[in-house]
């Protein structure tokens, strides 16, 4: 893959997520959305201790959820709009 391949994907990730209003950031909230059959894809930090988000990979692949995996926690904490990292994200149908 070229660099700017993976830029346009990285930047089609960053925007889908910002121009989402039906979303949800954070472990807790990402899993409550998956266990409710509310999400429609994940994006989880890559930059984020993999136990942390085992429950949710477990979740999405038994669910076929999309998960993206190439954004770090202050890109995912910046395209949700805090100020602080985010390690997962989710968003809704």
């Amino acid at each position: 893959m070229t660099g700017t391949f993976i830029e346009g994907m990285f930047n089609m990730s960053i925007d889908a997520i910002s121009k989402s209003k039906n979303k949800v950031v954070g472990v807790k909230q990402v899993l409550k959305a998956l266990e409710r059959d509310q999400a429609e894809c994940v994006f989880i930090a890559t930059d984020v201790d993999e136990r942390i988000v085992e429950p949710i990979l477990f979740l999405c692949k038994e669910r076929n959820i999309s998960v993206t995996r190439e954004i770090t926690k202050q890109e995912l904490g910046k395209a949700c709009g805090i100020q602080v990292g985010a390690t997962a994200v989710g968003l809704l149908k």
